[in-house]
């Protein structure tokens, strides 16, 4: 295993980082700043980026900003659903058995929201597979609370940049005009990308100089600064390294190693 050869007390790149492993880059800082506002004030939040570039760990780390004492969080990730098979989700992950019928459903959350001491603050992963119904659907979820009553539902939409394209059609015109805020994930800068690296390789025990500054470049330029094919790139090379008894990530190592990436 490459982390003995290196003398790693865990793997560097994980698809699953934990919370206290997460670099919390001017990206991630400025998502959270959204993402705060939304808490606060907001009804509903946009969150789009690439897949890979970071999105969930945003989330993550938002949800763990929250006081438990004042929202309850739902995640509903299984998006690829007809808008009644959302509702249903939705009702599930409320602890309520869902009823026949889509209105009874839409009802049956209005009123859990409304009763619950909590603020609950509806997480929508993978925003982008929705159907134009459910997200009509969900707009009515949110505009269903008359001025006089307090908000008792929050919306936080998270998608691939195909859900910005989606929400430009006019039909959607209502709930754009809803979103509070809206924030797009860049990937990283080249600069960026060494940082990651250095910053996961120091959090996993490791030197950050295994990989040499000309490395840490190319590795940025064949993963586009995308973090996920930064930690699949970096993982085969520290692999490739470690079998061959090498101490040092060079150049020449990260273009061998990219050749396993090329799908026949």
């Amino acid at each position: 295993m490459f982390t003995d050869h290196f003398k790693m007390t865990t793997q560097p790149f994980t698809e699953r980082t934990p919370i206290e492993r997460m670099l919390k880059d001017e990206r991630v800082t400025q998502g959270l700043a959204r993402l705060e506002y939304l808490a606060e004030a907001g009804s509903i939040a946009l969150l789009t980026g690439q897949t890979g570039v970071g999105k969930s760990s945003l989330i993550k780390l938002f949800l763990r900003s929250l006081s438990r004492n004042r929202y309850s969080p739902v995640y509903v990730f299984l998006t690829h659903v007809n808008a009644t098979s959302l509702l249903k989700l939705i009702v599930s992950s409320l602890g309520e058995e869902p009823r026949r019928g889509k209105e009874r459903l839409f009802l049956q959350i209005l009123d859990k929201t409304r009763e619950a001491d909590l603020m609950t603050l509806l997480v929508i992963d993978d925003a982008h597979l929705l159907e134009p119904d459910t997200l009509t659907d969900l707009r009515l979820l949110v505009s269903s609370t008359l001025d006089d009553e307090a908000a008792s539902l929050k919306i936080l939409l998270s998608g691939q940049e195909a859900l910005r394209d989606q929400l430009r059609k006019t039909t959607h015109a209502d709930l754009v005009h809803r979103i509070s805020v809206r924030y797009h994930i860049p990937s990283l800068s080249r600069e960026q990308t060494s940082s990651y690296i250095d910053f996961q390789l120091k959090s996993a025990g490791a030197s950050e100089k295994i990989f040499e500054p000309e490395s840490k470049g190319l590795v940025h330029d064949y993963a586009s600064g995308i973090p996920r094919q930064i930690n699949n790139i970096s993982t085969g090379c520290l692999i490739n390294a470690a079998t061959r008894n090498l101490q040092k990530i060079t150049s020449d190592l990260v273009n061998e190693t990219m050749e396993e990436f090329h799908l026949p």
